[in-house]
């Protein structure tokens, strides 16, 4: 079990790199596919879903177990760590759901972006939001 833990480690930085690349992938391709011009709108959850995948990779494990000494108050640093992941998983979801959204409005209207892009944007979020998992879960604080 330690060699799975110790080849993840390895491999996962990795991985969370191509999901991360292959998200944007989706959106690049759909943006320069597209016939009509794209509204920033229908950036903003890709970019917000990169901000929160690096919201919730700016707290470690350890910082959720409170076994810990710390100078500057204890449990009060656990709760911090909890209520910043707990808003950076928010910002993600909220994320999703501005995809989601975009997608059934490019579904539903003739003059926007094709159904692709809806599609692409969706991936995007899925990918980049993924990626931030698997980089979470593959790093250690001494890295």
């Amino acid at each position: 079990m330690e060699n799975l833990a110790m080849l993840w480690g390895i491999i996962g930085p990795g991985v969370a790199g191509a999901l991360f690349g292959a998200g944007w992938w989706f959106w690049v391709d759909a943006v320069v596919c597209s016939a009509v011009k794209v509204s920033f709108i229908h950036y903003l959850p890709g970019i917000f879903a990169s901000v929160s995948a690096l919201m919730f990779n700016c707290v470690s494990k350890e910082d959720l177990g409170g076994d810990y000494y710390s100078a500057y108050g204890g449990d009060d640093n656990e709760w911090r760590a909890k209520l910043w992941l707990f808003v950076a998983y928010v910002v993600s979801f909220v994320c999703l759901a501005a995809s989601v959204g975009l997608l059934v409005q490019d579904a539903l209207t003739d003059k926007g972006p094709s159904v692709w892009t809806g599609v692409a944007g969706v991936l995007q979020c899925v990918f980049v939001l993924i990626s931030g998992l698997t980089y979470w879960t593959c790093h250690s604080s001494d890295d």
